[in-house]
């Protein structure tokens, strides 16, 4: 994507995003960090349409965006790079649309096969399934430790950054939930399912002890050595999960998360729950994952509706 000073956005494209990124501050309460992370994600946008001779908001198609995040995606912008820049977009073409300034929001049908090969991927539950069974060798302290941990990650939803930090205090058993200070230093409390409960009790009885050797961290998951396992070092640990277990994806940690989302939504939960789960300040973020509900939806139509299962 060329980045050259012929590409500056113009004052037009310009005033919106200044007039939106004011209304994110002062009416949503949006914090610091997601108002910069808006400004640098639509000035992206807006720099892009200038370089295909498009000087302001109105004369914007679904195409233009589309081949937006495709030229980002073929630059490897990461899935999630890529899911945010649309969630931005969507979320400053409703408040156009909202505000009069556009006659369309051309955001709400963004939401095709197409566009979402390039959002966040998600393993299948029988990909789970062969993902989880890769770490299960039974007398292996690391491999248990490896078993648990990717268990807590699908089964909880939790960020890698969240993972290597938890702490043994973070655990409450008697509630079965985790306590997690996620971003932002804000504390979210997210269930853990059974299995899950019951590799951590094992694991911090039998393998935690054998791998602290003395130590006293106070992080859950520990090293050879005993010390704390770093994000780098969970990443690796998927990453060869993914390879033992034969699933030809790109898998990486946020994809045990986006797998945890897409699962719920599918089998039913509410998208508030999932949003309070998955620690997300902002509705819009969640609502990447509602793409895997649509073939569900699609199906109870043709099954249920009079005229559902009618061919031309």
């Amino acid at each position: 994507m060329k980045t050259t000073s012929s590409n500056k956005p113009t004052a037009s494209l310009l005033q919106r995003i200044n007039e939106f990124l004011g209304h994110a501050t002062l009416e949503r309460g949006l914090a610091k960090n997601s108002v910069a992370a808006y400004k640098s994600d639509l000035g992206q946008l807006a720099a892009y349409l200038v370089s295909k001779d498009i000087a302001d908001w109105a004369s914007v198609e679904r195409g233009d965006l589309v081949d937006f995040l495709e030229e980002l995606r073929d630059r490897d912008q990461a899935p999630a790079t890529l899911a945010r820049k649309l969630v931005a977009t969507k979320v400053f073409f409703r408040y156009l649309f909202q505000e009069n300034l556009v006659s369309r929001n051309v955001t709400e049908v963004m939401d095709g096969p197409r566009l979402w090969q390039m959002l966040p991927g998600f393993l299948t539950s029988e990909e789970v399934e062969r993902f989880l069974d890769s770490f299960r060798r039974p007398g292996d302290a690391l491999g248990h430790r490896n078993e648990t941990m990717m268990e807590l990650l699908y089964a909880s939803g939790l960020r890698v950054s969240e993972l290597a930090d938890l702490r043994v205090d973070n655990l409450k058993f008697d509630q079965g939930v985790i306590r997690i200070t996620g971003k932002g230093n804000k504390t979210r409390i997210v269930p853990f399912g059974i299995p899950a409960r019951k590799l951590l009790l094992t694991y911090l009885r039998n393998t935690r002890p054998e791998l602290a050797k003395g130590a006293t961290e106070s992080q859950v998951f520990l090293s050879r050595s005993g010390r704390p396992l770093t994000r780098a070092r969970i990443w690796g640990i998927v990453k060869a999960g993914g390879r033992a277990a034969g699933i030809h994806k790109n898998i990486y940690p946020h994809t045990l998360r986006h797998s945890f989302a897409s699962h719920l939504l599918a089998n039913g939960a509410d998208l508030r729950v999932i949003q309070e789960m998955l620690g997300h300040a902002d509705i819009s973020s969640t609502q990447i994952y509602t793409h895997v509900d649509h073939e569900r939806l699609r199906r109870h139509h043709q099954l249920y509706h009079p005229r559902g299962g009618q061919r031309e």
